[in-house]
């Protein structure tokens, strides 16, 4: 997938004069929200847990090779294969030469943000093989040549009409308008495809190191189709994904599905180690794990390592005031809001994803809702730094920075500055208290107006405050 974050802000602007996806966006935002909060308020130990799964994954980290050599080896011992790939170019690669020596001409995948990450789909129809998406949202939009809105629901910025239409055209069916009847329409469509799939491709949500299991959830069974039917079944992870045992795992899925979705837990829970045995009656011949870094060791021993910890829940951008206004495609790659905004410079470069680090609000809610506690403010800052330090923070912005610090050097000037401004913009808000409309504003009053200030500094208040209380 072609990372375009450098056009951020032509695509932000777009989408919010797009109705249809504000439409959409409008009838997902509480969804997620309103559905975490209560399944939280249901599980009083959830901060604990919270704690707990951090401390683990910082541990996990610290041991990272030790965990991904043991993991291999219980692999091994199940009759699969671990491939390592450095980059995306490698991974396909891997991919590609599997698929090859199976003869596949069908390859059917499961939901996988990193087969995503490394453009998987794209290599393998060039090669002439039929890549079928079978989660849902996926395969709406696959079937509409769009990237995913979102990591846990793809098709999130699609209304219900524009899916009816989309079906009509790619199916050549009647048009059907409810929700249940267009479910069982892709149904019908993609049950066929798991049949005739002789490559199965899932994500690994876990890597248990314990017994060489990948573990998936998903909410309607197709990673268990694609993973069973198939001849060959190809996990594609991050490196990051390895926990140490069985119990480990349970931890973090108590916190995976309240995160995402809201629910104790999702519908499919599902472990898979290894390739069918003598006496199995289903499941794949053969069995590959392909591990991804591209880039992920760099982060691991830098400043960034704290981002290793995500377990890919979407809680972060489901209570982000910028991505909720915009969706996911303004971010211009694979991986939007909060989350995003750090990976999307790190593994495409700072020049090239400018804008993500810097459309933020700091207002600190991803952080306060990923499960993980991972300081998503603290990384963004850390960016913005970089930016600075390497000289790609606009002239006139390094301007204004360079005035705003003459002035705050000397304190009687920026007091004096300080008073004059308070002054000002009280009178410019008048008797409504408010500013409808200021120079070098309009981006934010035009959709909503500034409160005035009281006409007194914040200094002003606080010395009258010590003497009231004296």
């Amino acid at each position: 997938m072609q990372i375009r974050s450098i056009e951020f802000k032509q695509r932000a602007a777009e989408a919010l004069q797009d109705p249809i996806l504000q439409r959409a966006l409008n009838r997902a935002r509480g969804g997620f929200v309103d559905k975490r909060a209560a399944a939280i308020a249901d599980l009083p130990e959830f901060d604990a847990l919270r704690e707990d799964a951090a401390r683990l994954k910082d541990h996990i980290l610290d041991h990272l090779d030790y965990y991904l050599e043991r993991y291999e080896q219980a692999v091994q011992r199940h009759g699969g294969r671990v491939h390592w790939a450095r980059d995306a170019a490698e991974a396909r690669r891997i991919v590609i030469d599997i698929c090859r020596n199976a003869k596949a001409r069908t390859v059917c995948k499961g939901k996988s943000m990193v087969s995503e990450e490394i453009g998987l789909n794209a290599a393998l129809e060039a090669e002439g093989m039929e890549v079928v998406e079978t989660d849902l949202g996926e395969y709406i939009i696959q079937l509409a040549g769009e990237p995913p809105s979102h990591i846990i629901a793809p098709a999130v910025h699609k209304t219900k009409d524009q899916i009816s239409d989309l079906f009509r055209a790619r199916h050549q069916r009647p048009r059907l308008t409810e929700v249940p009847d267009l479910v069982n329409e892709a149904r019908q469509v993609l049950r066929e495809k798991f049949f005739q799939a002789d490559v199965g491709i899932t994500g690994g949500n876990f890597l248990v190191a314990e017994t060489g299991s990948s573990i998936i959830v998903t909410n309607e069974g197709n990673g268990d189709l694609t993973q069973t039917l198939a001849r060959v079944h190809v996990v594609v992870s991050g490196i990051e994904r390895v926990v140490p045992t069985l119990d480990d795992a349970t931890l973090f899925l108590r916190l995976l599905a309240r995160s995402a979705t809201g629910q104790e837990t999702e519908t499919y829970t599902t472990i898979s180690t290894g390739p069918r045995r003598f006496a199995d009656v289903d499941g794949p011949t053969e069995y590959h794990v392909v591990l991804v870094d591209n880039g992920r060791a760099q982060m691991l021993g830098g400043r960034f390592r704290d981002m290793l910890r995500c377990i890919r829940c979407g809680a972060c951008m489901n209570h982000c005031p910028v991505y909720s206004a915009i969706g996911g495609h303004a971010y211009g790659w694979v991986y939007p809001g909060p989350m995003g905004s750090v990976l999307t410079p790190l593994f495409a470069g700072l020049e090239a994803a400018y804008d993500l680090p810097n459309a933020c609000t700091l207002n600190g809610r991803c952080e306060t809702v990923c499960p993980v506690k991972i300081p998503l403010p603290d990384l963004l800052r850390e960016l913005r730094h970089r930016q600075h330090d390497e000289g790609l923070t606009p002239a006139g912005e390094r301007g204004l920075l360079r005035l705003w610090a003459f002035f705050a050097e000397r304190p009687r000037w920026h007091e004096r500055l300080s008073r004059l401004a308070a002054r000002l913009l009280h009178f410019v808000g008048g008797a409504k208290g408010r500013i409808e409309k200021l120079p070098l504003t309009l981006g934010w009053t035009r959709a909503r107006d500034m409160p005035a200030p009281s006409g007194k500094t914040f200094l002003e208040q606080w010395r009258a405050r010590g003497r009231d209380d004296a």
